[in-house]
């Protein structure tokens, strides 16, 4: 009708946290997921943690669709991009995990699981250091289903938790992405609303969290997270947002959070 490209004019329009969030909800789904990921590696702080969140919080299915996407938006390969911005175990989970078939079913062999649960005791909480491999191993080829029957093995078999373990035995990025991998599944809706939580704490807010996690969820879950938030911190998602941000930008958070109940 107007003979020019809405993106464009959104950008001469808007500014500022209100413009990010904006046209980052322009996109579909996987397109979001594969911006966060290219935005968090062209930062001048290169802010991994985003992408680490976003590659480790997705299924399979999903994690597909993102790789086409950001091969066909940026006109180069995830895993390369994934390659040149990250280092060491970090570098290795991801790429593990972006390339590793996975399945998404519910089906669950409680023998492996037992014995994975035995595999990385040894590689961890039993052993002088951290065998790396064999925690990459595991988390990258194992389904949800499958990982969650580990982790309960694990508790079982040796009194702690799994999460604990990977706290105490890894670091830095590579414990972000494993800690993701782990707890991301069981309850993503939890998960979600912590990472919120985190970024609204302190005396300033992350913004750059606060989009993203609200962009991309509002139409996966967030009716899930909402929930989640209220029975954790007994405070309404909505208010939290409304207490932590201003303006406009505020009110289109608002809106896509929908009603306060």
């Amino acid at each position: 009708m107007y003979s020019e490209d809405l993106l464009k004019r959104l950008v001469s329009e808007l500014g500022g946290k209100l413009e990010r969030a904006v046209l980052l909800w322009m996109h579909d789904p996987a397109e979001r997921d594969a911006t966060v990921i290219r935005q968090a590696f062209l930062s001048d702080i290169t802010n991994l943690s985003a992408a680490t969140e976003v590659i480790c919080s997705r299924t399979p299915s999903q994690i597909q669709l993102i790789k086409q996407n950001y091969h066909s938006k940026f006109g180069i390969v995830l895993e390369q991009d994934v390659a040149a911005h990250t280092s060491g175990d970090h570098q290795k989970l991801l790429l593990a995990y972006l390339s590793t078939h996975r399945s998404e079913g519910l089906e669950v062999d409680r023998e492996k699981a037992m014995k994975d649960a035995k595999a990385l005791f040894k590689a961890g909480e039993k052993k002088l250091g951290t065998d790396e491999k064999t925690f990459i191993c595991v988390f990258s080829e194992r389904s949800r289903a499958q990982l969650a029957t580990i982790s309960a093995a694990y508790h079982d078999m040796y009194g702690g938790s799994l999460k604990k373990a990977v706290k105490s035995e890894t670091s830095g990025k590579f414990e972000h992405g494993l800690l993701t991998i782990l707890k991301c599944p069981q309850n993503p809706a939890k998960y979600f609303a912590k990472v919120l939580h985190d970024a609204m704490k302190g005396l300033r807010t992350d913004d750059s969290t606060v989009i993203r996690v609200i962009v991309t969820r509002t139409e996966i879950d967030m009716h899930y997270i909402k929930a989640e938030y209220l029975r954790k911190y007994k405070k309404t998602l909505n208010d939290a947002i409304h207490s932590g941000t201003s303006g406009h930008y505020r009110t289109f958070l608002l809106s896509l959070l929908g009603s306060n109940h």
